[in-house]
């Protein structure tokens, strides 16, 4: 089957590609490690710019004009039902378009796959999507949601979304449009090396990624180094990755920075891939090192990550009990994390919480009965575990307002003009150019301040090897 009708897409926004994803300083679970074999969590954070002033193509292979979407729209309309859902016919149709592209330099393929159905034609699970993104939308109750949920997780980046009977679909259509049409950075992979400063006596034991991180990893049985490939991020993102470090013995008896882990992360902009300097993973230790229960400022985020983490495996798990249909078990389940809630200190407020606790609560609601946690329970869960396993929003189905966990600036404010569509379509919407211009026009620093704070770390990282080179660490 060939498909000609590829034509070509607008330019990428062109600009300077430095520190469009940049890497923070690691955070651990404690100030200090013990002198003794100790275990200490870290969380390790890539940021995508808030600036849209460098972004990659949305690669459609029609462009969508006035003319096309009238030519669409009598093309929607003239579908007929004949009772079946070969989902994987459509998934197949869809993966053979992208991989007959004509332009494919700077582009970000990425699939909608919807259905209202059970399929009823081969299995869709089987597809290898490759390396494009595929999101699902899961309409109605009658959908097959795991299914669809297992298609999106097998996809790079992609996840569940539910939209249930008479429900907004504009709305959850437009948090994904808020995304794709912001993607600042395509390929995004980190690459953790075990380290140490003296080979003969090192620190670390053991270095795994900690459970909830819903992306491809590799781990080299020889050498210990892991790779974590998240393919896009959109303008505004973060993705965090939790380390669990087993540290050995130490042989010193004095305090000192015990080197562990090297973090390096990489990404293409417009086609060209953005090698970044690696950044040392360096745990204090010392024999005073105070006891778990001493959680300081600075580790109050690693343990709310981690309280996050645990949360949505708890969804998970209830989840699993509701579909076995013991739904005393599961709303068991989810009012015990809604307490393990209040043990989480934060920083910047009550935020984070508020939206998990939102999260529990719709969630409760809809396991009142098995016949609304089927329609709509189940689909709700199964988004919200994709959503936390991707770092990434998702439409759970229920109050959008409510629970925007992930969500980013240009999906807050496509969401509003969702609604505002909703009440009126005739009103004229801006164009994604409009909102690019706008953003730019409210915050005119963003465009640069990606490259000022990549070319400022690069410094102070140059200014620390000197250190380092004029006074060498004792070990």
């Amino acid at each position: 089957m060939a498909f000609n009708d590829d034509e070509k897409p607008p330019a990428s926004n062109a600009g300077n590609t430095k520190g469009l994803v940049t890497i923070t300083e690691p955070k651990f679970s404690k100030d200090e490690a013990a002198l003794s074999a100790d275990e200490v969590t870290a969380v390790v954070e890539l940021k995508a710019t808030s600036s849209t002033a460098v972004r990659e193509g949305h690669c459609p292979l029609r462009s969508v004009t006035q003319q096309a979407q009238a030519d669409l729209k009598a093309i929607v309309d003239g579908l007929v039902a004949n009772g079946g859902t070969n989902i994987k016919a459509g998934l197949d149709t869809a993966l053979a378009i992208v991989a007959g592209r004509a332009t494919t330099k700077a582009r970000t393929p990425n699939v909608f796959l919807m259905s209202d159905g059970q399929q009823s034609d081969g299995d869709a699970r089987q597809v290898d999507p490759g390396n494009v993104a595929v999101y699902t939308f899961g309409f109605g109750k009658d959908a097959d949601h795991a299914l669809l949920s297992d298609v999106a997780r097998k996809s790079p980046g992609g996840t569940f979304n539910s939209v249930p009977d008479g429900g907004n679909v504009t709305a959850p259509f437009s948090q994904l449009l808020g995304g794709l049409l912001t993607i600042v950075a395509q390929d995004v992979q980190l690459t953790l090396t075990p380290k140490a400063e003296d080979p003969s006596a090192p620190d670390l034991d053991t270095m795994t990624v900690a459970p909830g991180t819903d992306y491809t990893q590799t781990t080299d049985g020889g050498t210990g180094v892991i790779t974590i490939k998240f393919g896009t991020l959109f303008s505004g993102e973060t993705r965090k990755v939790a380390i669990n470090f087993k540290l050995l013995e130490s042989t010193l008896t004095t305090p000192y920075d015990g080197l562990v882990a090297e973090a390096q992360h990489s990404y293409n902009v417009q086609g060209s891939p953005q090698g970044q300097t690696p950044q040392d993973v360096v745990i204090p230790r010392s024999p005073d090192a105070p006891g778990e229960e001493a959680v300081s400022v600075k580790a109050r985020g690693v343990l709310a990550e981690m309280a996050r983490r645990q949360h949505a495996g708890a969804i998970g798990e209830a989840r699993q009990m509701a579909d076995g249909k013991n739904l005393e078990e599961a709303r068991y389940k989810l009012a015990d994390a809604q307490n393990a809630l209040e043990d989480i200190v934060l920083n910047d407020g009550e935020k984070l919480v508020g939206m998990l606790r939102a999260e529990l609560q719709q969630l409760l609601d809809l396991m009142e009965t098995q016949e609304l946690y089927e329609a709509e329970g189940r689909p709700y869960a199964l988004a919200s575990e994709t959503s936390h396993g991707r770092q990434r929003y998702a439409a759970r189905g229920g109050d959008m307002d409510a629970v925007r966990l992930f969500a980013t600036p240009r999906m807050d404010t496509y969401l509003e003009q969702a609604k505002k569509f909703e009440e009126d379509p005739t009103a004229p919407l801006p164009s994604a150019d409009e909102d690019a211009k706008e953003e730019m026009a409210a915050n005119p620093l963003a465009a640069i301040s990606a490259p000022i704070a990549f070319y400022i770390k690069v410094a102070i990282q140059a200014l620390q090897e000197i250190e380092k080179l004029v006074a060498p660490p004792t070990k």
